[in-house]
């Protein structure tokens, strides 16, 4: 099982690769929307990667719950104790 800060750099590297986004504007404070100006197709792209990555399943309703890097960090990291 991956450590939490880990969990954050492997998606923090998603969001950069998948995005082209400034790896140092990524912080787990980070919005989405606000601070990386994603719409929800960015925003599916990463999920889609993410979901591939750690082969896991993000509810769509999850989703839209998930406004930060921080927010999704926490929530792939307690997949993994499922």
């Amino acid at each position: 099982m991956m450590t939490k800060e880990e969990v954050f750099n492997k998606v923090k590297d998603i969001i950069v690769d998948q995005l082209d986004v400034d790896a140092d504007k990524i912080k787990e404070d980070t919005n989405f929307k606000n601070d990386l100006y994603l719409d929800s197709l960015d925003i599916f792209e990463v999920v889609d990667k993410i979901e591939d990555t750690y082969d896991i399943e993000i509810e769509t309703e999850t989703d839209k719950g998930m406004k930060t890097v921080g927010d999704l960090v926490d929530y792939v990291f307690k997949q993994q104790t499922k």
